[in-house]
């Protein structure tokens, strides 16, 4: 499952220190998945991850507050790579599509296996089920912000804000249509083309 593990590159501006401060993040962070897929999350220890990252339990918290922190450290990768995508989209093109093949094909990376055990992970805990309803408002001004950079007249703010909401919205419900299916599993990305192109057909 290394796959789904995300990776930050070094920026131009940065020194040695931060250079080490973020490869080791990075091998924190790698530790927890590996141990999470193998143990789950209740199953996994603070103590377990940092031995297996190969620093002490004090250090751990030098890099992350918590167990959930580390879940949400591939969240916050995840999502950047796909505003990254995002902002690269011509302007030439309506922002509704343009965004929901950004988000249709950043899904499709993933199997079927993969976003099972990452759904599984986010339901496992209380905390990080309450944490998944505010990620879903920070992605949505994450779009929105990025919508701006790209599609810049101040008169179409409005209409953008809307993109960006509907577009969480059909994520939303295209997860929960993922999760609930019966029989032979379809990939997540279909279930997110069938509710954009749902909100087409209505609009």
């Amino acid at each position: 499952m290394s796959d789904i593990s995300p990776s930050l590159g070094a920026t131009p501006t940065e020194g040695l220190r931060e250079r080490k401060r973020r490869e080791t993040r990075q091998r924190v962070a790698e530790a927890g998945q590996r141990l999470f897929l193998a143990n789950g999350y209740e199953g996994t220890t603070l103590d377990a991850i940092a031995a297996e990252a190969g620093i002490s339990r004090r250090a751990f918290f030098s890099y992350f507050k918590s167990k959930d922190d580390i879940i949400l450290f591939w969240q916050e990768v995840d999502s950047a790579k796909l505003i990254a995508d995002l902002l690269k989209t011509s302007p030439d093109v309506p922002p509704l599509e343009a965004v929901r093949d950004v988000m249709v094909k950043h899904i499709a990376r993933y199997t079927t296996e993969q976003m099972t055990t990452i759904d599984n992970l986010m339901r496992s805990s209380e905390s990080l089920l309450a944490r998944k309803q505010v990620r879903y408002l920070e992605q949505e001004q994450a779009l929105f912000n990025a919508l701006c950079e790209v599609w810049r007249q101040p008169e179409r703010r409005p209409a953008l804000q809307m993109v960006a909401v509907v577009a969480t919205g059909a994520m939303r419900l295209a997860l929960q249509a993922w999760r609930e299916q019966t029989g032979t599993r379809k990939p997540v990305a279909e279930f997110l083309q069938d509710a954009f192109d749902g909100l087409k057909a209505e609009f």
